[in-house]
């Protein structure tokens, strides 16, 4: 199978059996994302985060919390 990564559109070939392959083939609301890509987002997600500065808002707090 092959897939384009959504963020820097490099064509990779994935085996038909694999289980990425699977849920982007049964789900085409999923998307694919290279490694070089998604290690690179994981990098900078985890320096935002170590600044302090970085919140991250949760949907799954109760109305009464919230406000």
């Amino acid at each position: 199978m092959k897939v384009k990564c959504v963020i820097c559109d490099q064509i990779e070939s994935l085996d038909d059996d694999s289980p990425i392959a699977k849920k982007l083939r049964n789900r085409p609301i999923h998307t694919y994302m290279c490694q070089q890509c998604y290690d690179r987002i994981k990098e900078k997600t985890e320096a935002r985060i170590s600044t302090g500065k970085f919140k991250l808002y949760s949907t799954n707090v109760p109305e009464d919390e919230w406000w």
